[in-house]
């Protein structure tokens, strides 16, 4: 069994754990895995623009606001930028904070057609710390991945 394989087994497993309405969920070098396997795998980046400006993004991400800052009002446009930018046969790979956006975002895209859809599980940049910080527990960042500073 191929790499790619043994991830997206993972990944509908988690989704049958979870009781997801999506494809599954993925950790991110798992995601980084996929992008490099699947010639029809896409990052979606639904955090805000100023999250991609100072925290930093994936140069092969495509980047949608789901909420916009500041005050995280929703994008009213998001489901239309979607539809525009990614193609309904990718496979998804959806990546907020820490995946709890994402979440959302992947029902929304399960709901609208997309039948292959995946939550990045931790994020770009984690949970908190017991210090309350993010970037020590998990996520894109930590884990080495490739990412560059807005």
């Amino acid at each position: 069994m191929s790499k790619v394989s043994q991830i997206l087994q993972a990944a509908h497993q988690r989704a049958e754990q979870l009781s997801l309405p999506y494809s599954g969920a993925v950790l991110p070098d798992e995601a980084y895995e996929l992008m490099q396997g699947l010639p029809k795998a896409v990052l979606l980046d639904v955090r805000s623009h100023a999250e991609w400006q100072f925290v930093g993004t994936v140069p092969e991400a495509v980047n949608i606001e789901w909420r916009s800052y500041p005050g995280m009002e929703p994008n009213p446009h998001f489901l239309a930028q979607l539809t525009h930018q990614v193609d309904p046969e990718a496979v998804l790979l959806v990546i907020c904070r820490s995946g709890a956006r994402s979440d959302q975002v992947a029902r929304l895209a399960a709901a609208h057609g997309y039948s292959e859809v995946y939550n990045v599980l931790e994020g770009f940049e984690g949970d908190r710390d017991a210090d309350g910080h993010r970037n020590s527990v998990g996520g894109w960042r930590w884990r080495g991945l490739p990412w560059v500073q807005g």
